[in-house]
């Protein structure tokens, strides 16, 4: 099986390569340091990617950056950054590379904990996050030739914990292996329009 990660080399997204390398051909994708280098936030990167990678049995998304601000000071460009990035940059992975999954294939997007357990300072992320849920849960109805469209939904990782524990405050992190096993059911499960939720 092909499968194709992007985000690959970051935190969560490394996890994934962990759990999925030794019994899948797996071709990473981010912004830099990966056999691919995308930008999701630009539909022309998304497309030539997609075009240099070809037909893939599955896409796994583990990218996508958020802002972190108050509502009293974030601006409409500050709240563009998860607009752009982690909410239309992932629904254009799946809009554009609908074409390059094999019949029956996966596709499985990232969202997270912040749209069903809100932080301050993070209604932007929040924003985010809902709306990835929204989009798997109808998009699922409408995929053509079998493809499956799910979701994962983690809290923060033990691994990511030093670097953003401080926006997490009384959260119990997981570990990164656990989240991963999410993406695994996912990929190989039966479901579709599901979120799975680590928390």
């Amino acid at each position: 099986m092909k499968v194709l990660i992007v985000g690959a080399n970051g935190m969560l997204g490394s996890q994934i390569v962990e759990e999925l390398k030794d019994e899948f051909e797996l071709i990473r994708a981010s912004r830099q340091n990966s056999d691919i280098k995308v930008d999701i936030t630009s539909p022309q990167s998304i497309k030539k990617m997609f075009e240099t990678v070809g037909k893939i049995d599955a896409l796994i998304s583990a990218a996508g950056s958020t802002h972190f601000g108050s509502i009293e000071s974030m601006t409409p460009e500050l709240n563009a950054v998860s607009l752009n990035n982690k909410l239309a940059g992932q629904i254009n992975l799946v809009l554009l590379g609908l074409d390059y999954i094999n019949d029956n294939g996966s596709i499985t997007l990232t969202s997270g904990v912040l749209m069903d357990d809100p932080v301050k300072d993070g209604a932007s992320a929040a924003m985010a996050n809902g709306g990835i849920k929204a989009f798997v849960k109808a998009a699922a109805l409408d995929m053509p030739r079998g493809i499956r469209l799910n979701n994962v939904s983690p809290t923060i990782l033990e691994e990511s914990a030093d670097q953003y524990g401080e926006l997490f405050k009384g959260f119990l992190p997981v570990p990164g292996k656990r989240v991963a096993l999410a993406y695994r059911k996912s990929l190989q499960g039966g479901q579709t329009g599901q979120t799975y939720e680590i928390y």
